[in-house]
């Protein structure tokens, strides 16, 4: 059965202790468990944490020893494409480095070292990561799990759902199939808000689409399904969202998600989805969450596992 790992942003600590909390032990530099359990990772390794190296290490050598699975978070594919040159314009990269980009990544680059053969080592374990698993009995995506762009993606990935070594310039092409089924399955599905609507961001920045919460099936209104900063709530109107706009779930496996930033106690978003991003790397603080799934069709607050930042 599998422990299933949110975004680990770095916290290489957090991690070990929370591997030990669900009884793994590291036994000649991997972690491992007893009974043979597997970790898998959601995905989001790198990027605003203290100890970025050491965690892809962990995480790169419980995978290549058949301890763990993992999918690609946002930031690895991000990582990527800052990484590889862009073959249409000379000097330049797939992820533009402008400033806003560099903030963003530039703590990896100084621990791994930029360009140096272990930054050079990481990428290219990277680009083996998965979009999605389809197991017989789960799912695991970084964001959203989206039917459409799922099928839409699988003309760039492989039989493993790994990226196309071709497919990584098409998907960083802005308003391309493969960018707009990336965008949704690693960041989220953003829905434009009605003509004449907008929010600011955490940065100020005047927005007109918002992040949604692919997942509800009722309350589908703008403000209902808004995932923004609770002082720009009341600028979402309330104004119905169609219901075709929205993927729906079948409910025919449990899926695991990251990447939404969720705090307070960790639970199920319903019976069937479950979000183990619980902010470690938050400004203030937050937990590394893990669920133990032993099978259920119904998930349980009971198997989830957390340790809080700064307190292991």
């Amino acid at each position: 059965m599998y422990d299933l790992i949110g975004d680990i942003h770095g916290y290489a600590t957090e991690l070990k202790a929370l591997l030990t909390k669900m009884d793994y032990q590291e036994i000649d530099g991997v972690w491992q468990h007893p009974d043979e359990r597997q970790v898998i990772f959601l995905g989001d390794f790198v990027d605003r944490g203290p100890e970025q190296v050491e965690t892809v290490q962990i995480a790169k050598a419980m995978v290549d020893k058949g301890k763990a699975l993992a999918v690609m978070g946002n930031h690895e594919y991000n990582a990527v494409a800052w990484a590889t040159p862009d073959p249409e314009q000379k000097g330049e990269h797939l992820r533009a480095h402008t400033d806003k980009n560099q903030s963003q990544h530039q703590e990896f680059l100084d621990q791994v070292g930029e360009d140096s053969e272990l930054h050079k080592l990481f990428i290219e374990w990277f680009k083996t990561l998965p979009v999605y698993l389809d197991l017989p009995k789960l799912r695991v995506v970084h964001a959203c799990w989206h039917p459409e762009y799922l099928s839409k993606i699988a003309q760039y990935t492989d039989d493993e759902n790994r990226l196309l070594s071709d497919a990584w310039e098409q998907a960083s092409r802005k308003d391309s199939e493969a960018y707009d089924a990336i965008e949704t399955l690693l960041k989220g599905l953003e829905l434009p808000l009605p003509k004449g609507h907008y929010f600011l961001d955490k940065e100020k920045n005047k927005r007109t689409d918002v992040r949604a919460k692919w997942w509800q099936t009722e309350k589908l209104t703008y403000r209902d399904l808004a995932m923004v900063p609770g002082s720009e709530i009341d600028k979402i109107p309330h104004d119905p969202v169609e219901a075709h706009i929205l993927p729906g779930y079948d409910g025919k496996k449990s899926v695991f998600v990251g990447h939404y930033w969720m705090s307070g106690e960790p639970e199920p978003l319903n019976d069937h989805i479950a979000c183990l991003d619980y902010s470690v790397a938050g400004k203030h603080g937050g937990k590394l969450c893990a669920y133990r799934w032993d099978g259920e069709s119904k998930l349980l607050k009971e198997n989830f596992y957390y340790v809080s930042r700064g307190q292991v």
